[in-house]
């Protein structure tokens, strides 16, 4: 067995075993998530990531190790915008705390699947077409651009796809039953507007891996980093949901930070061909993003609102 194969069984066995420990043993029945018990599951989920990057790097060497460790930063700071989204998303529906859990557990169950096509597909084309690197590059400028000057997001579930197909060929309820996503009227299935709102978190996560998948891939072209990055950055998602949602108000700058990695990496994927920008300095960047729009969020954010 290679280490590369021993590794992937470490990483498969520690996501099964915590998949089902975080989803259906501690947080089996629905609950409003508080802020000690996000917090504590964020800590978890980080100290998970961070002892696996340690065995990523005694295993497949420090290279390895620096490539996971920017990747599951770029991965965790562009899942901020992915928490602004799904707060409009569970307000536009009007989903109780206590249910968000169960949407935001299904969610992530989606995404583990499609995070693994996207990146499939995304090295298949860079390796087959190389001029896929700069339109890659170019979608994440635009998509940076977009995120600093493109105003407050705005979420339109009645203009999604999903949503209207399902509204077209099956019944739907007025009102939430519980955390249920169907339930059984007058001897018919109906699905509930909780469906709806997971539809809607599963299209959003899509869109999301369009931006995020590139992104790491300017990083690393290596399957097994892009996938456990992302994918340690996804399971932790949830509790960081929560975390954040109780605080989200004092990062007004956080979103510009976010917007200034993509930007940074597009341009990394765009100059590739002609300068080589060390992971070092990759990973700098993205650090010094993340610090100065959380310090400038604290120090500033509140004179700003205030004037």
């Amino acid at each position: 067995m290679t280490n590369r194969e021993m590794m992937w069984i470490a990483f498969a066995g520690i996501i099964t075993v915590m998949f089902i420990l975080d989803l259906f043993v501690f947080n089996r029945k629905s609950h409003e998530i508080k802020f000690r018990e996000a917090l504590a599951w964020t800590v978890v989920w980080v100290g998970l990531a961070m002892a696996f990057n340690v065995g990523v790097w005694y295993v497949l060497g420090p290279a390895k190790a620096l490539e996971f460790l920017t990747g599951y930063i770029i991965e965790e700071s562009l899942s901020v915008d992915n928490l602004f989204v799904f707060i409009m998303i569970f307000s536009y529906f009007k989903v109780a705390r206590a249910h968000q859990p169960k949407i935001l557990k299904w969610g992530i169950i989606g995404a583990l699947v499609m995070r693994g096509i996207f990146i499939v597909v995304g090295i298949e084309l860079i390796e087959r077409f190389h001029w896929m690197v700069y339109v890659f590059g170019a979608v994440l400028i635009y998509t940076g651009f977009k995120m600093a000057f493109g105003g407050d997001d705005e979420v339109h579930p009645e203009h999604n796809p999903l949503v209207r197909l399902a509204r077209r060929f099956i019944p739907i309820t007025r009102r939430a039953r519980g955390d249920h996503f169907f339930i059984k009227r007058c001897g018919i299935w109906a699905a509930t507007p909780l469906f709806l709102t997971l539809l809607v978190v599963e299209s959003s996560d899509v869109i999301f891996a369009v931006d995020s998948i590139p992104a790491v891939l300017a990083v690393t072209h290596d399957p097994f980093i892009v996938y456990s990055s992302n994918i340690f950055a996804i399971m932790g998602l949830r509790s960081l949901y929560y975390l954040l949602a109780h605080v989200m108000e004092m990062f007004v700058h956080l979103k510009l930070g976010v917007s200034v990695i993509l930007a940074f990496v597009g341009a990394k994927m765009l100059l590739a061909d002609l300068v080589e920008i060390p992971l070092q300095l990759s990973l700098g960047v993205i650090v010094g993003a993340l610090t100065i729009s959380v310090l400038s969020s604290i120090f500033l954010g509140g004179k700003k609102g205030r004037g």
